[in-house]
């Protein structure tokens, strides 16, 4: 029988509501009462909380719940990680305490199976915005029965398996593949069973990156809160996408406060240079007209002291001279008065010589820069050249931060992640990629799986053990009885 991933997708769809309609009927999503409850470590927004459920209470991962504390502390949303025994991890968006005796718990299992109906069905839907081509290669290996050999035929550019028993070197593996991916520049999404399989994968590969020279950091996403602190001898919480997201934004908080400091203190040095500035060309105006003064007042002295000679040495200038002086007007009553006018308007000068000299008193203090400041005004003015300037630094400081986690994550190459988490979460209907690496495939339901290859382009992959892929006779697609063989 010749099945589409289309057709699949469907049928997954419709099974997936037949599951609402049951967990509605069942009262499963009744609220739980749970102990004991402390918190383990925040990141960022984002606070991972231990509870002690009761006796043979079991939560799947990834099952998005309320939180309501007592001591009248507002509720709260959160989603499981892990429930082993009867402990159960929870990430919570707001903090409700370092420790909470109690609290109840109320599942949401029917949202949350009807959010991740609505995915595939816009799967189907919205051809454009979903690739379902390496899907159409994935279809044929779920319906595959469970021979390993078997399972290896779908190994092709598109679908590659890998299985080994050897855990470790499955991994290592993987880790190898990722590696080239990433030198090829290709955006990759990897998804394991549960939280603490894709923990120890991010420090596998991590370790692997670092081994070969590549900033860790900067590639690898994990997709949100990890529950292991260190794996392969790596920080698996430097690694989650909630840390990096505070971190950028913390940097971001922090440069956006530098440039307002920048600006705010170039605003204040502005007018004050400016007056400065003002200042220092009243002051040079007042000096040249000092100098002009100056130079009037020693032409007048200079005249001065010509007619002073002139009288003192008069008797004793030969007649022919005295008779050409006369000539021009020039005699002993006319020199003396010239002496007066020159005198005269020497006090004049010597007056307004006064007064440009109080005013030059009053302007170098005024007109005077610190040594330091002329400088710092320069290197603001650069700075704030670069950035475009003061009307494109005043539009930054007055933008709001918008914590964009789409293009966030879009900047990363490898995300790492559960597939209850890619299928329901709304940013990953929004983002794509290349390659889907699934680790420990045989442990994820077919559902999962789909839902998880429509959001790549190229190639998928699947790894894990043969003998749980022989164990669990293929994967069972809800609709199709029987498998068939190819």
């Amino acid at each position: 029988m010749q099945v589409t991933a289309r057709a699949c997708l469907e049928m997954c769809a419709a099974s997936l509501d037949r599951e609402v309609l049951q967990a509605n009927d069942a009262g499963l999503d009744i609220p739980i009462v749970v102990t004991k409850g402390r918190l383990v470590h925040t990141v960022g927004g984002l606070h991972v909380y231990e509870f002690t459920l009761p006796a043979g209470c079991l939560l799947p991962i990834d099952l998005p719940l309320s939180i309501v504390p007592g001591d009248e502390i507002e509720a709260t949303e959160g989603v499981v990680l892990s429930c082993q025994g009867q402990v159960a991890l929870v990430q919570a968006v707001d903090a409700i305490g370092v420790s909470v005796p109690s609290a109840t718990l109320i599942p949401d299992r029917a949202g949350h199976l009807g959010t991740i109906a609505t995915r595939l069905r816009d799967m189907v839907s919205q051809a454009d915005a979903y690739n379902l081509g390496p899907s159409e290669r994935l279809v044929p290996l779920l319906m595959s029965s469970g021979d390993p050999s078997q399972a290896a035929l779908g190994s092709s550019t598109i679908l590659t398996t890998v299985w080994l028993d050897d855990q470790t070197s499955r991994r290592q593996k993987i880790a190898t593949l990722v590696l080239e991916l990433i030198r090829a520049n290709k955006r990759i999404l990897l998804i394991g069973p549960d939280h603490r399989s894709s923990d120890e994968m991010a420090g596998v590969i991590a370790k692997a990156m670092k081994a070969s020279g590549l900033t860790y950091k900067t590639w690898i996403s994990r997709y949100e809160m990890s529950i292991v602190s260190h794996t392969s001898g790596i920080s698996i919480h430097e690694l989650g996408f909630e840390a990096q997201m505070h971190q950028f934004y913390a940097k971001s908080r922090a440069d956006k406060a530098s440039l307002r400091r920048k600006y705010d203190r170039f605003r204040e040095l502005t007018p004050l240079l400016a007056y400065k500035g003002q200042k220092q060309k009243d002051l040079d105006e007042v000096r040249l007209l000092e100098w002009r003064l100056l130079t009037q007042l020693s032409e007048l002295q200079a005249k001065i002291k010509d007619v002073t000679a002139i009288l003192t040495e008069y008797e004793n200038l030969p007649l022919w001279r005295r008779i050409g002086m006369q000539t021009v007007g020039k005699n002993v009553e006319s020199l003396q008065q010239y002496r007066v006018l020159y005198e005269q308007q020497i006090g004049e000068l010597t007056k307004e010589l006064e007064i440009a000299k109080v005013r030059i008193d009053e302007l170098v203090p005024e007109a005077a820069v610190p040594k330091d400041l002329r400088p710092e005004f320069d290197d603001l003015k650069e700075a704030i050249t670069k950035l475009g300037g003061t009307k494109k630094i005043r539009e930054l400081l007055a933008a709001e931060e918008n914590t964009n986690r789409q293009a966030f994550i879009q900047n990363r190459r490898l995300v790492i992640s559960t597939p209850a988490r890619i299928a329901s979460d709304p940013l990953f209907a929004r983002v794509r990629f290349d390659v889907l690496i699934v680790e420990d495939a045989p442990h994820i339901d077919s559902t999962m799986l789909l839902a998880a290859a429509g959001l790549v382009r190229e190639r998928i992959v699947l790894s894990g053990d043969p003998r749980d892929l022989a164990a669990r006779e293929g994967w069972a697609i809800p609709g199709i009885e029987s498998p068939a063989v190819f």
